[in-house]
C-alpha cells in the first residue's frame, strides 16, 4: 500500500504549502482567487488540451469506462434527486452531485494506478470520461444557473463553448480524432502552461483551509455529508455490484474499477465552485472529507481484492 500512501502524502505537502501561504498571506489577501483564476481560465484549459490530444479514444469503448460512466450518473443523479426534493438551490445542488460522483483521477488516480494497480494506463478512461462528458455537462449547468434571467438564449446555448476548459477539452479531442501528433514547438508550451494547473489548484485549496471552521459546522452539513457518503462509500460499492453482478470482472480488472471509484473528489471541483462563487465550503469540505476517508477505504479495498 506504498503507492496509497505516496500519493496522498503528495498532495498533503502541495495543500500544506498552500495553508502557509494563508497564514502569513505570502501572496496577499487575494492569493487564491488568482490561483484560481489562473488554473481556470489558463493553466487548466492547456492541460486538457495537451491530455487529450496524446489520448487514445479507443478507451471509451470498454467495460470498466461503462462501470465508471454507470457509477457517476448514478451518485450524481441520486444527489440531484435528493436536492430537487428538499429544494436546494440549482448551483449546490450541482457542485455537491460533482463532489459526489467526480474522482481524482489525475493527480491523485495516476500515481495511485502506477503504485497501486501496477498500469497508470488503468486511470485513462475514468480521465476522459471525467474530461469529455461529466466536465462539460457540470459546467454548462453552473453556467446556467449563474447566468441572469436577461441572458439570450443563443448565449445560453453557446455557454458551453465559451467555457476555456470546455474549448481546451474539446480542441484536444480534435487534434486526437485526426490521428496526428503536432509538433513539439507547438505542444511544450500547453505542457508548461498546463503543468501549473494541479499545483495552483492544490495551492489554492490549501489557502482556503485557513481560517475556515471545521468540516460539517455550517448550515451545509447536510448536503455536504451526503455527498461525502455518496463517494467514500456509494461510489465503490456501486462499481463493485456492477463489476461482478453485471459485467463478470473479476481478479485485477475489478481491484482497478472498484480502487478507481474509490478515489476521492477531485480538487479541481473547489476551483468550478470558486470560479462560479456557488456552494465553494460545500466543495472544500466535500473534497477534504472524501481525502480523509479514501485512505481507509482503499486501504480496506486493497485487502480484500488485492
Amino acid at each position: 500500500m506504498s503507492g496509497v500512501i505516496t500519493g496522498f502524502a503528495v498532495i498533503a505537502v502541495v495543500i500544506g504549502t498552500g495553508y502557509v501561504l494563508g497564514r502569513y498571506r505570502l501572496l496577499g489577501d487575494n492569493g487564491r482567487e488568482v490561483l484560481t483564476k489562473l488554473a481556470f481560465h489558463v493553466a487548466s484549459p492547456a492541460l486538457m488540451f495537451e491530455t487529450l490530444a496524446h489520448a487514445d479514444l479507443s478507451l471509451l469503448v470498454s467495460a470498466p469506462l461503462a462501470i465508471t460512466a454507470l457509477c457517476t450518473f448514478a451518485m450524481a443523479g441520486l444527489y440531484a434527486a435528493v436536492g430537487a426534493i428538499r429544494r436546494w438551490p440549482l448551483g449546490q445542488t450541482t457542485v455537491g452531485a460533482l463532489c459526489a460522483s467526480y474522482v481524482n483521477a489525475g493527480n491523485l488516480g495516476i500515481p495511485i494506478a502506477a503504485y497501486v494497480l501496477g498500469d497508470a494506463s488503468l486511470v485513462a478512461p475514468v480521465l476522459l470520461f471525467q474530461l469529455l462528458v461529466m466536465t462539460p455537462i457540470g459546467l454548462t449547468v453552473l453556467d446556467a444557473s449563474a447566468s441572469s434571467g436577461g441572458d439570450s438564449v443563443l448565449r445560453r446555448i453557446t455557454s458551453p463553448f465559451r467555457n476555456p476548459i470546455v474549448l481546451g477539452s474539446l480542441s484536444g479531442v480534435a487534434v486526437a480524432v485526426t490521428g496526428r501528433e503536432l509538433p513539439d514547438p507547438v505542444m511544450e508550451p500547453f505542457q508548461l502552461i498546463g503543468a501549473m494547473s494541479v499545483p495552483a489548484v492544490l495551492l489554492a485549496f490549501g489557502i482556503s483551509l485557513y481560517g475556515s471552521t471545521l468540516p460539517g459546522r455550517g448550515s451545509d452539513r447536510g448536503p455536504m455529508l451526503l455527498s461525502v457518503a455518496l463517494k467514500a462509500a456509494g461510489q465503490p460499492a456501486t462499481a463493485w455490484l456492477l463489476g461482478t453482478a453485471l459485467f463478470g470482472l473479476h481478479g485485477r480488472e475489478l481491484f482497478a474499477v472498484v480502487v478507481t471509484a474509490a478515489l476521492p473528489s477531485a480538487q479541481n471541483l473547489f476551483t468550478y465552485a470558486s470560479r462560479y462563487n456557488v456552494a465553494t465550503r460545500l466543495a472544500r469540505e466535500s473534497i477534504l472529507l472524501s481525502t480523509i476517508l479514501a485512505v481507509p477505504v482503499l486501504v480496506v479495498i486493497a485487502a480484500l481484492l488485492g
